[in-house]
């Protein structure tokens, strides 16, 4: 899958070009500060698989107005190499090359309201 090339900013780290941007509006989730931001990685000139990483913070258009800061081009460049060395290959078509850095995200304001169902063990309806 390829990256939309709108809003996408131009990096370059150890000599090659890639093109990265965070999703203008966020998803549910994101904007409810539930899950963190993303962000998406890909070769500028020959996209291949795409990276994904996951940060550790909330989108900055989350709508709880919750504090947090920008993905900045040093983070880019860190996830880059970081995913370089944990096998992700930009040049090789196929499935996104998830990583993930939100190591310590905490929702702002507690735990997703579903957590505790989901993790609830299935209970058989005794009416049936």
């Amino acid at each position: 899958m390829a990256l939309v090339r709108k809003g996408a900013r131009r990096i370059v780290v150890d000599g090659t070009a890639y093109r990265w941007r965070v999703r203008g509006r966020p998803t549910y989730l994101q904007a409810l500060a539930w899950t963190p931001c993303t962000f998406a990685v890909e070769l500028a000139d020959v996209p291949g698989a795409t990276l994904v990483v996951t940060t550790d913070r909330p989108h900055p258009s989350n709508w709880l107005g919750h504090e947090t800061s920008a993905v900045l081009p040093v983070d880019v460049a860190k996830a880059v190499r970081i995913a370089l060395r944990k096998g992700w290959t930009p040049t090789t078509p196929g499935s996104p090359f998830r990583l993930g850095r939100s190591t310590g995200f905490t929702p702002p304001h507690g735990e997703h309201p579903d957590s505790a169902a989901r993790d609830a063990p299935c209970v058989p309806n005794s009416d049936a």
